[in-house]
């Protein structure tokens, strides 16, 4: 199922910095605006159906309605007239993020153990990503060889959405959580709050969240230095070919080694990468840095959020995955609106080196006071 989402909306995605700016006449701190609130509408949303999952302990409503939600208004991005217009419809899009993917987080938590939860959540970040794969292949096909537009390609989108739709109501099912033996040994406390770690970790991980605008601008740039719009699809393919060759294997290290150590070396490659971006100047630069740019998140996608599993009690799972989804949603909007500020007045180059110098404060703080390796709190 989120093969097939991620198919659906990686037709769109890579092409939309693209559709914004040359179609739409949008500029830089608008397409920046436009991602940042969409992303800090989903992340509210998150914190709410996380908790109310919770409360009611069932996982797929909230998955159903969130998808379904999405999946219906994602391909109308075909008609917009304006950037504005794309402003809507992305924030309806994520509305249907923000409610399905706290209590996704949380059922995929409670369905393995403990020592293969970093694997687990590697391996489902791996599938949205062969995903992402896919989808920008079919729009750069579409594009170059039927010679279809812009709009006919998020036109088409709709198609792998509906698929997945079908999968999730048909396949995907509600689970009781598992019970272990530290369960059984102490009571079900339904008042238990989260522990100081957990809000240790999210305040470093909103450090770096603020440092870490949208992947759009990363397409911006590259398009600065030379690579084709049409090529702008599979750009993106190679970064999400890294990210799922590559997930599996190094979040499920961090099952062996620690989430910590993990986390730390990827924020300290996003550092690297960004200042790279800062410096290059040709074609193959974009191309190398980009796929660099995946081994980061392979390193960090699954990871982070099995640390989030790590250091909270089962009973508030679903409300934990919600502030850790909040504290990257709200990040999201001022990163992108001063990254596209800073790009807009200063230029490139130095809204990458702003990005650089963030993520490696949070990489410091994340090394230096966050929790590393616990004992399993579910």
């Amino acid at each position: 199922m989120s093969f097939l989402t991620d198919v659906a909306t990686e037709m769109i995605y890579p092409l939309l910095p693209v559709f914004l700016s040359t179609v739409l006449g949008a500029n830089a701190s608008f397409i920046g605006a436009i991602e940042g609130a969409a992303e800090s509408t989903a992340s509210l949303l998150k914190l709410a159906s996380g908790w109310w999952s919770d409360k009611v302990r069932k996982r797929k409503p909230f998955v159903v309605w969130g998808y379904g939600i999405a999946t219906a208004v994602r391909p109308f991005i075909a008609l917009a007239q304006s950037a504005g217009v794309v402003l809507g419809i992305r924030v309806a899009d994520r509305v249907g993020k923000g409610i399905r993917s706290s209590a996704r987080d949380a059922l995929l938590a409670d369905s393995v153990e403990p020592d293969m939860r970093g694997r687990a959540f590697g391996f489902h970040a791996s599938a949205d990503n062969a995903g992402a794969v896919v989808g920008p292949l079919i729009a750069f096909a579409l594009l170059r060889y039927m010679n279809f537009s812009l709009r006919h390609v998020f036109w088409l989108a709709a198609i792998p959405g509906v698929l997945a739709f079908i999968v999730l109501v048909a396949a995907v099912k509600d689970i009781e959580a598992p019970v272990t033996k530290e369960d059984s040994a102490k009571p079900v406390l339904s008042g238990e709050k989260l522990n100081n770690r957990f809000w240790v970790y999210l305040v470093v991980v909103l450090v770096f969240t603020l440092g870490n605008s949208t992947d759009a601008f990363l397409l911006l740039r590259s398009n600065q230095l030379g690579v084709a719009v049409a090529l702008a699809p599979i750009l993106w393919a190679v970064l999400n070919l890294v990210k799922s060759l590559f997930g599996t294997w190094l979040s499920g290290l961090s099952d062996r080694v620690g989430r910590k150590p993990l986390i730390v070396a990827g924020w300290l490659l996003y550092a690297a990468v960004y200042f790279g971006f800062s410096r290059a100047t040709a074609p193959w630069h974009a191309w190398a840095l980009i796929a660099t740019y995946g081994l980061f998140y392979a390193m960090t996608e699954g990871t982070e959020k099995a640390l989030v599993a790590d250091i909270v009690p089962k009973q508030k799972r679903g409300v934990a995955f919600g502030w850790y989804n909040l504290a990257i949603g709200l990040g999201a909007l001022p990163a992108s609106l001063m990254f596209g500020a800073i790009w807009d007045r200063l230029g490139s180059p130095v809204a990458f080196m702003f990005g650089a110098s963030l993520a490696l404060l949070a990489a410091i703080g994340m090394a230096v006071v966050a929790p590393g390796r616990v004992t399993d709190s579910a």
